[in-house]
């Protein structure tokens, strides 16, 4: 990995490790906005439910492979974070890019798609 992940970020992942729902729930602002599996999750409540959901689904392994600094883009300081998860889910393996928006200090929006095969640079 090239670059640092933001402090948010790495907070976001360790509590999403850990299991410890508060603390995922924290690294959201109130208005924050998740998009996953073609799904919008919008507000911390909703946020909660969906992250309750994921958790119980399958069992996994997140691997960072990268962070890319993407700027400043509407209003959000935006950082792109690919991963290479491991479980019991169909396939078994996947990569994925989390494409995280940052509103200070707290994660506004996170949109979840599978990594495209192209170079991500």
């Amino acid at each position: 990995m090239t670059n640092s992940l933001p402090t948010i970020i790495s907070d976001y992942m360790a509590a999403s490790d850990a299991a410890n729902l508060d603390a995922v729930v924290a690294c959201f602002t109130d208005d924050a906005v998740v998009a996953d599996e073609n799904d919008e999750w919008r507000g911390r409540p909703r946020i909660r439910e969906w992250r309750e959901r994921v958790a119980t689904a399958y069992k996994y392994t997140v691997d960072v492979l990268d962070v890319i600094p993407r700027g400043e883009v509407d209003g959000l300081e935006r950082h792109d974070v690919y991963t290479h998860l491991e479980g019991n889910f169909p396939g078994g393996t996947v990569d994925l890019t989390n494409r995280f928006g940052l509103r200070d200090g707290l994660i506004a929006s996170l949109e979840i798609v599978p990594t495209e095969v192209v170079a991500h640079r």
